[in-house]
């Protein structure tokens, strides 16, 4: 394949931000963004603009990631592709106003509805791992739900930044998309202009900053951060599926995955078969070792290599597989050790790399145990092992997301909502959940002349209105002082008709809502 041309990183100059933010604030203010039209147009242009620029990008993510080509149509330039088609699909209806739920019967006259509205103009900042994806992913949501937007790509991917502005460029209707390339000096300055919502991808600290300067604004955010994930597999696991797909978690993107598996806790009868079907797993899928094949990547510049390969140094465990490190390439194998506690290096920080700690474990209780210490609210968790085991685990051990018997799943499904928890984010997006996290659910009721009458009870004077109100307004408790369910008539009935199954709902609900009121 013929090498693209890709212009040399260029940081936009400072000094045009507040004037290019004023820009795309004035067109979400003259509603050019809000009709369905327009919107299907602008994804159906930057559609072909992926497509045209995949040859670029295929270069870029080799160029920044030594990405192999299979993972980066798959991952950056299908993903993107596809997730504009799905969304083209839904937006009309994703659009509509929706019948607002639970309303009683005296409220239904003023038709009350939640009408779906975009939130302003809003800053997305990418990410260096799948620098297409973490940037135009969102991206594509903001321009679904309607907003103006700044796109910031990561400065540590520099050749596809580049390519992302020239997509953009190309297809995008410049008064209300652009992309600003820098790193801290540029960020800064975009920081400072106020948003009606920020889309940060990246590390917890640089989230905490984010956040930090939105609040000054009280600017929503979205948080896609990351955490020190855990995978546990017991005894009881088959170590042959465990041990590819644990591989399969760690070697996609050599590791640089937010989500994937920072550490395995493994029960202790099992270590040495999940070994050896590690070792057979990574000989099928590398006959010639990962340094010389074309399908592992690179890790992504100096700095994230010597942070990773120090974890390595650092640690009392012992190398079971791989270790093998080479500077010059930023190539580090992948590389199994054995640790001896949770203190060690490889646990306590996220490696973002192609490490994988195994430590040993007695019971699924002490598992559960060591998860919740090592890091409360990780952003994914992949429990191996029977259906009892598995949900024991995922109920006592919090995440944003969660694969059984697998690694990474959940975030490999293109329209499953997608986002953290606690220090690892917060919000989500994917799907649907693309354009409801740049949409305003506004809220309206609209009350007709001829209810005048009705509405009388809540104006002055109060005097023998009370009563009234309440006739009208208030609900009786369907429990006593102590907590305890009253068995009255609403249950009885719901008892009796839940019997006859799904057809009767609607006179179960009827029935229910007269025992409440009168029994």
């Amino acid at each position: 394949m013929a090498s693209a041309k890709i212009m040399p990183f260029q940081a936009t100059d400072i000094v045009t931000i507040p004037s290019t933010v004023n820009r795309l604030q004035a067109t979400f203010r003259s509603q050019k963004t809000k009709p369905l039209e327009w919107r299907l147009s602008q994804l159906r242009k930057l559609y072909w603009a992926i497509d045209d620029h995949a040859p670029a990008l295929l270069e870029a993510c080799k160029l920044d990631l030594g990405k192999p080509v299979f993972e980066t149509y798959v991952t950056e330039i299908d993903w993107c592709k596809n997730d504009i088609v799905f969304i083209t699909r839904k937006l009309a209806g994703w659009m509509k106003d929706e019948k607002a739920p639970d309303i009683s019967l005296i409220n239904t006259v003023m038709n009350p509805r939640i009408r779906k509205e975009p939130l302003g103009t809003v800053l997305v900042i990418g990410a260096y791992n799948f620098p297409v994806q973490l940037s135009l992913g969102p991206f594509i949501g903001a321009i679904a739900a309607g907003c103006t937007a700044v796109l910031k790509p990561s400065e540590v991917s520099p050749a596809t930044a580049m390519v992302l502005k020239s997509i953009v460029e190309s297809s995008l209707d410049p008064s209300a998309y652009t992309v600003i390339n820098g790193a801290i000096p540029e960020s800064t300055a975009l920081l400072n202009e106020k948003w009606d919502k920020i889309f940060y991808t990246g590390s917890t600290g640089v989230g905490t900053i984010v956040a930090k300067k939105a609040a000054e604004t009280l600017t929503p955010v979205c948080l896609e951060l990351g955490g020190r994930n855990p995978a546990v597999v017991t005894k009881n696991a088959d170590p042959r599926l465990a041990a590819r797909r644990l591989l399969w978690g760690k070697l996609l993107n050599a590791g640089q995955l937010c989500f994937s598996q920072n550490y395995v806790l493994v029960d202790r009868e099992i270590p040495p078969s999940l070994v050896e079907q590690l070792k057979i797993a990574l000989k099928e899928f590398y006959p010639d070792g990962t340094k010389s094949s074309p399908d592992f990547g690179r890790i992504a510049n100096k700095r994230h290599f010597q942070r990773i390969k120090k974890m390595l140094d650092d640690s009392d465990g012992e190398i079971l597989i791989g270790g093998e490190v080479d500077e010059a390439e930023n190539f580090i194998d992948l590389t199994i050790v054995q640790v001896n506690n949770v203190n060690d290096s490889m646990i306590v920080d996220e490696s973002f790399g192609p490490l994988m700690p195994i430590l040993p474990i007695d019971s699924v209780e002490e598992a559960i145990r060591i998860a919740n210490s090592v890091h409360s609210t990780p952003l994914g968790f992949y429990p191996f092992g029977n259906k009892a085991e598995t949900n024991k685990m995922l109920n006592e051990v919090t995440s944003g997301g969660a694969t059984v018997n697998d690694t990474n799943y959940h975030g490999a499904i293109r329209t499953l909502a997608f986002g953290g928890v606690g220090d690892s984010g917060q919000g989500a997006y994917r799907g649907r959940a693309s354009f409801d996290t740049f949409t305003h659910r506004r809220s309206i009721a609209t009350t007709p002349g001829w209810v005048e009458k009705l509405l009388e009870v809540r104006y002055p004077p109060y005097a023998g209105k009370l009563s009234r109100f309440r006739m009208t307004n208030d609900l009786r408790p369907n429990f006593d002082r102590q907590g305890n369910e009253i068995r009255g008539v609403a249950y009885w009935f719901g008892f009796l008709f839940r019997l006859g199954g799904e057809s009767k709902k609607g006179v179960l609900s009827y029935l229910e809502y007269l025992g409440a009121k009168y029994s």
